[in-house]
C-alpha cells in the first residue's frame, strides 16, 4: 500500500490509507452532523473538502456527493452501491496518498488543509448511519455452546435448529448508541437466589457481548428474498464493533417463551467509523465449518445445509482480532480477551439470505449483530457470562482487584483490527461506561 502524506499516520493505527473507513462528525465550525473520513490520527472532512473542490474531478460520474456529504448519516451514500463506494474510497485514498494524481486538491493546498484535514480529538462522533431496525443474531458457534451447556448441560446445549439456520432475534434500534454513550444500569424483574416470586431491581449480571456489526446498504422488496451469492455485492455496505450489553439476570427470568425483551433493549454500543466492506476483502477466512472443526465438537458430521443458505464461496467470514479491555473506576484497564471472528459459524451473506427468506424487506441503514464472538478457551471468551461461568468464578483484574458481571463505574472497551502495522484495518474503540441506574425501585 503507498503511504500518505497525512502527518503522524502512526503505523499502529486503524485507519491506514488501507482503510478509509467513513463516518459521522461535528465540529467546532460546523455544529451540523457531516461525513468524515478516518486517517491516521486525523479526520478528512467531507463536507469541506465538497464545498472548495471540483468533485466531478474526484469522483467522475458520480453525482449528488456534495449533498450527500452534507447530510446528517451515511444512508444516502450507502443506497449509492458497493462499486460507488468502491470509487469513492479509492478516490479518496489517492487524494491522502504521497504521490496523489492531484496534489493541488488537498497535499499541496494548505488553506484547504487546515480547514478539511483535523485531529480526530477536535471533532465529535455521531451515530453514523439511520437504523430503522436491528437484528441480532447468534452466529459464534463457541458461545452458544458454552452457554447452553453450561444451562442445559454439554450433551445438550445446542437447540436442534441451531447447525440448521442463523437464529436472531429483532432487537431495539432506538437504544443503539455510539461509543462513548454512557450506559445506565437497567432496571427489570429479576429472581433473587431460589425464591420463585422476582423483585423489581436493578441488575445484578450486567454484562456485555463481543460482537461484529453489518450495515444494510441496499434494501429489497418486500415479498422477496436476497440470494446468498448476492448479499455481499449487492446489499452490505460495511461493518462495526458492536457490544450487546446484557442484564443476565432480567433475560433468564423474561426470555420464556418469546425472547430477550427487557434484559437486551436498554443499550446497544457501536463504533463510529463504518470500516467498507472493500477495506475487509483481503482479511477473508474460513469459517467453523462442518466435517472439519466442528466435528471435534459435536462428535458427528453436521447436517447439510439447506439449498438457499449454500455460498459458492467459502471463505464468507473475516479474519478479524478482537480484544475485549475492562477498566475500572480507579483508571486501572485490563485485557480479558482476546478472540478472532473466524469463530463465527455462519456469514453475513447468510445471515441476510435468512432474514429474507419468508419475504422480510430489509432498508438502507438496518443493522445486523453477529452474536458474541467466543474462542475455545476461557480468555477467549466474548462475555462475563462465560468467563465467569454465571458467576461462579472470578476473572481478575489489575490492581488486586476481580469481577463476575459489571460494577457501576466499569468502562468497557471493545477493539478489532485487521493486517500488519502500516497497512491496518481496524474499527478504532467501541467504548461504553456503565452508569447506576436512574430508576427508583420501590419493591
Amino acid at each position: 500500500m503507498a503511504a500518505s502524506w497525512v502527518p503522524d499516520v502512526d503505523p499502529s493505527s486503524d485507519f491506514s490509507l488501507a482503510n478509509i473507513p467513513f463516518g459521522i462528525i461535528t465540529t467546532q465550525d460546523d455544529p451540523a452532523p457531516h461525513a468524515a473520513v478516518a486517517i491516521g490520527s486525523h479526520v478528512l472532512d467531507l463536507k469541506v473538502l465538497a464545498a472548495n473542490s471540483d468533485l466531478t474531478k474526484l469522483f467522475p460520474g458520480i453525482d449528488g456527493l456534495a449533498e450527500i456529504f452534507s447530510q446528517s448519516s451515511l444512508n444516502a451514500f450507502a443506497q449509492l452501491g458497493r462499486a460507488v463506494h468502491r470509487q469513492v474510497r479509492g478516490a479518496i485514498q489517492d487524494l491522502l496518498s504521497t504521490d496523489t494524481q492531484h496534489p493541488e486538491v488537498l497535499r499541496d493546498n494548505a488553506e484547504l488543509r487546515k480547514k478539511a484535514l483535523l485531529p480526530q480529538r477536535a471533532v465529535k462522533m455521531h451515530l453514523p448511519m439511520e437504523i430503522g431496525d436491528y437484528t441480532d443474531f447468534y452466529a459464534g458457534f463457541h458461545h452458544a455452546r458454552r452457554v447452553g451447556g453450561m444451562f442445559r448441560g454439554m450433551d445438550n446445549a445446542l437447540q436442534p435448529n441451531y447447525l440448521h439456520l442463523p437464529v436472531g432475534y429483532h432487537g431495539r434500534a432506538s437504544s443503539v448508541v455510539v461509543s462513548g454513550t454512557p450506559v445506565r444500569r437497567p432496571v427489570g424483574q429479576i429472581l433473587l437466589d431460589k425464591d420463585p416470586v422476582p423483585v423489581t431491581a436493578p441488575s445484578r449480571k450486567l454484562d456485555f457481548e463481543l460482537e461484529l456489526g453489518c450495515f444494510i446498504a441496499r434494501p429489497n422488496d418486500m415479498g422477496s428474498a436476497i440470494p446468498v451469492d448476492e448479499a455481499d455485492e449487492g446489499h452490505i455496505f460495511g461493518y462495526v464493533l458492536l457490544n450487546d450489553w446484557s442484564a443476565r439476570d432480567v433475560q433468564a427470568w423474561e426470555y420464556v417463551p418469546l425472547g430477550p425483551f427487557n434484559g437486551k433493549n436498554f443499550a446497544t454500543t457501536i463504533s463510529p467509523w463504518v470500516v467498507l466492506a472493500d477495506a475487509l476483502e483481503p482479511f477473508r477466512a474460513r469459517p467453523l465449518e462442518n466435517q472439519t472443526q466442528l466435528q471435534q465438537y459435536l462428535g458427528e458430521i453436521q447436517p447439510p445445509l439447506q439449498q438457499y443458505l449454500r455460498e459458492k464461496r467459502r471463505d464468507g467470514v473475516f479474519d478479524i482480532q478482537l480484544e475485549v479491555e475492562l477498566t475500572t473506576a480507579e483508571g486501572d484497564t485490563t485485557t480479558i480477551s482476546r478472540t478472532s471472528s473466524t469463530n463465527l459459524i455462519w456469514s453475513f451473506p447468510q445471515m441476510i439470505a435468512h432474514h429474507t427468506l419468508g419475504g422480510c424487506p430489509l432498508r438502507t441503514g438496518d443493522l445486523l449483530g453477529s452474536g458474541t464472538i467466543s474462542g475455545q478457551g476461557r480468555l477467549e471468551s466474548g462475555s462475563l457470562l462465560e468467563m465467569s461461568e454465571n458467576g461462579w468464578r472470578v476473572v481478575e483484574l489489575k490492581g488486586m482487584d476481580a469481577r463476575t458481571f459489571l460494577k457501576d463505574g466499569d468502562t468497557v472497551t471493545l477493539r478489532g483490527f485487521c493486517g500488519v502495522d502500516g497497512g491496518r484495518v481496524g474499527f478504532g474503540a467501541c467504548e461504553g461506561r456503565v452508569y447506576e441506574a436512574l430508576q427508583k425501585v420501590t419493591d
